[in-house]
């Protein structure tokens, strides 16, 4: 609890200079992401905050996440859609991280991009200093329904918002977020995104990602989706069915470790997710195992993303068997930068 006070204390203290805080510069050089001319390795998580019983991102627990966040060495938080409050940047910069700010296709003209009102968010927003990159949309490959026209519609409109992005803000880089390594087409129509984030599970080992990309492409790539989850839907591997901490644990610490070995390729990751979500599979006052995703074969160790068991801490904010995991590797590497 001390902890947490001094942490509120402290958090009011550069919140009151916050406002004079100065904008960042971030730019991208050959594969790498620089913050001021200093190379920025991204030791991240995505965060999507839902309370128990709702469906709905609330960021009531922001000061005690923060909290855990520093404590495990976090510096990115992920978000998948846009944050439009000034308060919570502002208390996100005061901990120190920097956020990879999602924007989305179609939000009935709520700053999507199929509307265009992606671009008024980006002018308000685009001198704070928790923003590290603008990232549009999420494994959007995966759904060519959605657009109308194909998969070919979505590309063009990331592309064009990439574009006028470019256009209005000249110190923050455009990223996507793309289920698995794009195809040469996908890479060919969007000249102006300048980091591709790859969304992968590949069991505990992701190794073969990286050749893969410097193979297709030489801008930067961090994986903004990967790890596992706590639930075995069966008993595989020398790990119970059930609920399973320790397979959790043991996979991420693989995954961490494979990503910062290959740093001359990969600028970071930021691992799912945060807390569990309780919203995923059904009722959201229980948890339960299931939810969908796509192209989920390869998450560890049973082949079955069980959508509700994601988080390195649970939706009452205690530590998981990952926690320190995830805090070890990326303490260990906040320290050698």
């Amino acid at each position: 609890m001390l902890k947490y006070i001094a942490y509120i204390l402290t958090i009011g203290a550069l919140l009151s200079c916050s406002a004079v805080a100065k904008n960042q510069e971030v730019t991208v050089k050959n594969r790498k992401i620089m913050v001021n001319g200093e190379r920025y390795i991204i030791r991240g998580i995505c965060y999507s905050p839902v309370k128990k019983g709702t469906s709905n991102r609330s960021f009531e627990n922001l000061t005690e996440d923060l909290a855990l966040m520093v404590e495990a060495g976090i510096n990115t938080i992920r978000v998948y859609s846009a944050i439009d409050d000034k308060a919570v940047l502002d208390e996100i910069d005061a901990a120190g991280i920097k956020v990879i700010m999602g924007i989305v296709y179609n939000q009935n003209e709520d700053c999507d991009i199929v509307s265009g009102s992606f671009i008024d968010y980006i002018n308000k927003y685009k001198d704070h200093p928790a923003i590290l990159m603008w990232e549009l949309g999420n494994e959007y490959n995966y759904h060519p329904e959605w657009f109308e026209g194909g998969i070919t519609t979505w590309y063009t409109a990331l592309n064009n918002a990439a574009e006028l992005i470019h256009e209005n803000d000249d110190s923050h880089p455009v990223s996507t977020a793309h289920g698995e390594v794009p195809k040469a087409f996908a890479l060919s129509s969007c000249p102006n995104v300048d980091v591709w984030g790859l969304n992968t599970y590949r069991w505990d080992h992701p190794e073969a990602i990286f050749e893969e990309w410097a193979g297709v492409s030489s801008k930067p790539m961090y994986l903004s989706e990967s790890g596992g989850d706590s639930y075995m839907t069966t008993t595989n591997e020398g790990y119970e069915k059930g609920e399973n901490q320790q397979a959790q644990a043991d996979a991420n610490g693989k995954i961490l470790k494979a990503v910062f070995l290959n740093q001359k390729i990969c600028s970071g990751i930021t691992l799912f997710s945060f807390t569990d979500g309780w919203w995923k599979a059904g009722n959201p006052h229980t948890q339960e195992p299931g939810g969908h995703a796509p192209f989920d074969g390869g998450v560890p160790y049973d082949g079955s993303a069980n959508e509700e068991y994601w988080g390195i801490v649970d939706l009452d904010r205690n530590p998981k068997a990952t926690f320190p995991v995830v805090k070890a590797i990326y303490n260990e590497i906040a320290d050698q930068m």
